[in-house]
């Protein structure tokens, strides 16, 4: 019998299969935001939960309760069971990939444990990634509980909070498989690395305010592009909120000014990235990963033009959530080819 090797090719598509769900996880929970679909499972039942109604009789019951929260109070009073269906498909559906993804991270993770098929080193950082994504399940519910108590929506800082857990704990996932895919590292390219860490700090502040934009709707305002309304670089409405900490994180306006405005810082460091990454002799993985990101930046960049000035219909809005994932992915993998 051949003897199994640590760290095999099993292990690695084992790691790269999760980033797969983690996206398909990030674009349905995108779908599910975007429909309004969030609030729609107003209770939380681990193994149960995955069984939708599967009777009339179950699908009434389901809908009596969600009409004693705020949402149905506030905005759905018009709703028949037909609605209230379609909806509830996009919350189940998220929750339940969520759920096959902890079977899938946790059963392999113990098979190649038991097996000795993982290095030390890769059973630790395993073990992370598995606390995060038990951390990112929890920060769900934790979402979904903010609105069902006195707000018919969800608190954008917790689902900021959500969708930031989740780039993060996909592009943990993906540098891990990339430590496996590269087991040896030339030395670093120093200046070009602190560049990528610049922007991927920058990015995940990008991230945040996509959260606070989708949580506050704030790509139903100011419609137009590259100005604001009445032809503003910032509008009025940006900074009326007093104190004035509260326009940065409370006011729709000023966090949408603050994501077009770090739209712009983004591409202008990767193009700085680009830049210096000329001044020196580059392997081929870092050409590539370089190229790439602009590329992907410059898609993203004219994807957010066009969700913004389109008043986010629901395929530019996952587009542009998918835009991130890629850009994100992108970023990852070039800090992985320019580290030591």
């Amino acid at each position: 019998m051949k003897k199994r090797t640590k760290d095999n090719k099993n292990v690695i598509y084992w790691l790269l299969t999760g980033c797969v769900l983690l996206f398909i996880m990030v674009l349905v929970g995108g779908i599910t935001r975007l429909t309004d679909s969030g609030l729609s499972m107003s209770n939380y039942k681990l193994i149960m939960g995955t069984i939708p109604p599967l009777n009339d009789a179950e699908w009434q019951e389901a809908f009596d309760l969600y009409k004693q929260f705020p949402e149905y109070n506030s905005y759905n009073t018009h709703f028949e069971l037909s609605d209230f269906k379609s909806i509830y498909f996009w919350e189940w559906f998220h929750r339940v990939i969520g759920r096959f993804i902890g079977i899938v991270f946790i059963l392999p993770f113990l098979y190649f444990l038991f097996t000795k098929q993982l290095s030390k080193p890769t059973i630790k950082k395993s073990i992370i990634l598995l606390s995060l994504g038990a951390f990112q399940g929890f920060l769900g519910w934790y979402m979904v509980k903010s609105g069902l108590v006195k707000m018919p929506d969800v608190s954008h800082f917790r689902l900021a909070a959500h969708l930031t857990t989740a780039f993060i704990t996909f592009a943990a996932t993906l540098w891990v498989a990339l430590d496996l895919i590269y087991p040896h590292r030339k030395p670093a390219v120093k200046p070009v690395k602190n560049w990528i860490v610049a922007g991927l700090i920058i990015l995940l502040v990008q991230i945040i305010y996509g959260g606070f934009v989708a949580g506050l709707k704030a790509g139903m305002l100011h419609n137009h592009w590259p100005m604001m309304n009445e032809g503003k670089f910032m509008h009025h409405t940006v900074y009326i909120l007093e104190p004035f900490y509260k326009n940065l994180i409370e006011n729709p306006s000023g966090i949408q000014f603050i994501h077009r405005t770090l739209a712009y810082l983004v591409v202008i460091v990767i193009g700085v990235i680009w830049f210096v990454a000329k001044k020196f002799k580059l392997t081929l993985a870092q050409k590539y990963s370089i190229n790439l990101l602009v590329i992907l930046v410059v898609l993203q960049f004219v994807l957010g033009v066009f969700t913004i000035i389109n008043q986010v219909p629901l395929w530019l809005g996952a587009a542009h959530q998918i835009g991130a994932f890629f850009l994100i992915s992108g970023m990852t993998f070039a800090l992985h080819r320019f580290s030591k």
